[in-house]
């Protein structure tokens, strides 16, 4: 039946991943609208308990994470290449960065540019330290740099390179299920498979909607301080609508004509919105700031990374840290194949370096900016910033109270707001388009109306979350974020040893050799649609297998997988046309 409906609506990819993540959503939009009350407690119960039991978890296995990126990085598999041996990237520094940035935490750092520092100035985390003090400023950055800088984007590059690695060196499907393959083999392409992919698929999508709802909440705020709109819930449907529909627009126009140049034109607007704010501003101090931020988050890192807040127990850190880890774990699905691919033919070594420290170093110099600019408006100017965000609660509109102590604020305002749409943009168009991929399982343009299907998908469960439960809207959010990312963190220590284990079976144990050089994998039923078009290319096959002979020396053996029998029957018809080096698919 499930065929019979996929066929009828055109569409090309795996029934089962496309409707089973179709009816998840489905039933998860019904039990909110029918049962409101019970949906809010069951996340608000579920979220409190994993804070309360498993908050250590999340710092832990962030860290764990990030010293297991750093060992790849220096160790002799930093010369592997992400895809053949021979392979260079195809797009420019610049725009690598201004993609992976832009489809990363663009929005976010927007979001928490001005509220979180001002929130830890006027709340130090940890006691002992005098509110709103010189103390509190200097931690107040630290630990803002730290829930933003590399545990954040440690969360994105893990598995960004492990779809990376099995995408385009062992050339399997852009799946979550495919960075399993040393463990799974080909029951990548089964009923196990096929339900790691569905809750991939609607983890990130729950995700993605977290990252929007905010969004959706600082717009609104801005708006209203230009134009007088409401911050109501009839205000952030329309502006998910109307960003959705130009995000459609984005999807339907692929990566290098939609998301690649909104990427460069929002960070360049982004950089001119910060030169702005720094030569308007107290320049000097924000530049010694900057410095002087990048030195304290150096010094705190090491015991932040492993802080637990175990003997104050103050309940700050499951606000703060852990509501980042499990959020940001929960859309790294999406990030991570997203950045996989526009970083395809770099080394392991460039990518990690690449991802982690880029980034970074452009996140202390946004906070450092910004966050010398909260401390002077408060130390030095007319304040009112602690007063509006933190006694206030007015999160979501702390950009804008911040930018209305410089020069042209009207316009500043505005060309926030447009910084924050255009982040909204490409985060919903990057997620449908990676989403889409997910449930196909092959990288090839497929039907506008698949793409168009997850951005309205997206739009529809951050509007939800908004709108539609009883709880307050940030606490909502927060509430779902920390549930879902627990079996991502979970997951992501078999993804380390999935990882490992190809690395050594593909480079040899010992020396740096040439990798083994695998076949291409399509999933079933994409290998019987292009058979019967005839548009199949030569040596592809279903089960994850590589080409005889290409293997190390040293490298220990791995069993050919047994092809399904229409595979072999394929090959054995098409012999005549192939290679004869390329004529043996071992059963």
């Amino acid at each position: 039946m499930l065929d019979r409906l996929h066929d009828a609506l055109r569409l090309r990819t795996s029934p089962t991943i496309f409707f089973g993540s179709a009816a998840v959503i489905l039933v998860f939009v019904v039990l909110t609208l029918v049962f409101t009350d019970t949906m809010d407690a069951v996340f608000a119960q579920g979220s409190a308990w994993v804070i309360e039991q498993l908050g250590w978890f999340y710092i832990l296995g962030v860290t764990v994470f990030l010293l297991f990126l750093v060992y790849l990085m220096i160790s002799r598999f930093g010369q592997v290449r992400l895809g053949a041996d021979d392979e260079r990237p195809q797009h420019s520094n610049m725009s690598w960065f201004a993609m992976l940035f832009a489809a990363g935490i663009g929005t976010i750092l927007m979001f928490w540019a001005v509220a979180e520092p001002v929130n830890h100035y006027a709340n130090p985390p940890r006691q002992g330290v005098v509110p709103e003090s010189t103390e509190a400023a200097t931690e107040a950055m630290g630990f803002t740099l730290y829930h933003f800088g590399l545990h954040t984007w440690t969360i994105f590059t893990l598995p960004a390179l492990a779809f990376g690695y099995f995408m385009y060196k062992r050339n399997l499907p852009p799946r979550v299920s495919s960075m399993f393959q040393p463990l799974l083999g080909e029951r990548i392409h089964g009923p196990v498979g096929r339900v790691i992919d569905i809750l991939a698929i609607v983890g990130t999508l729950f995700g993605v909607a977290v990252s929007i709802g905010l969004g959706t909440m600082q717009i609104n705020s801005g708006l209203a301080r230009l134009f007088g709109i409401s911050e109501s819930a009839l205000s952030q449907i329309l502006i998910i609508t109307a960003v959705s529909i130009v995000a459609a627009v984005s999807v339907a126009l692929g990566l290098d004509r939609g998301i690649k140049r909104l990427s460069n034109a929002n960070i360049l607007i982004a950089i001119a919105l910060l030169v702005f704010i720094l030569v308007s501003g107290p320049t000097v101090m924000m530049l010694k700031g900057t410095v002087e931020s990048a030195g304290t988050y150096l010094s705190m890192l090491p015991a932040l990374a492993f802080w637990n807040d175990t003997l104050a127990d103050t309940g700050w850190q499951s606000g703060w840290t852990v509501f980042y880890w499990a959020w940001t774990i929960t859309w790294s699905p999406f990030v991570g194949i997203f950045i996989a691919r526009i970083s395809r033919g770099r080394t392991i070594r460039q990518f990690v370096s690449g991802v982690l420290a880029l980034p970074t170093l452009f996140t202390i110099i946004w906070f450092g900016i910004f966050g010398m600019g909260v401390f002077d408006i408060e130390r030095n100017g007319d304040g009112g910033l602690v007063e509006a965000v933190v006694t206030e609660g007015d999160i979501p509109g702390a950009m804008f109270v911040f930018l209305e102590n410089f020069p042209l604020s009207t316009v500043t305002s505005a060309v926030g707001v447009l910084i924050v749409v255009f982040f909204f943009i490409t985060s919903i168009d990057s997620a449908a388009l990676v989403m889409d991929t997910m449930g196909s399982g092959h990288e090839e343009e497929s039907p506008v109306l698949q793409r168009v299907f997850w951005v309205v998908a997206i739009g529809v469960i951050a509007a939800i979350l908004l709108t539609a439960t009883g709880a307050e809207g940030l606490t909502a959010l927060q509430n779902v974020a920390i549930l879902i990312g627990l079996p991502f963190f979970v997951l992501g220590y078999v993804m380390i040893y999935s990882l490992l284990r190809a690395l050594r079976e593909d480079a040899g144990e010992v020396g740096v050799l040439p990798t083994r050089r695998w076949r291409r994998v399509l999933p079933p039923e994409e290998f019987q649609r292009r058979t019967t078009t005839g548009q199949l290319d030569e040596g592809v096959v279903v089960a994850p297998d590589y080409v005889e002979g290409s293997e190390p020396d040293n490298a220990p053996p791995i069993e050919h997988p047994a092809q399904p029998d229409y595979v072999q029957e394929y090959h054995t018809s098409s012999m005549r046309t192939v290679r004869p080096e390329e004529q043996r698919i071992r059963p």
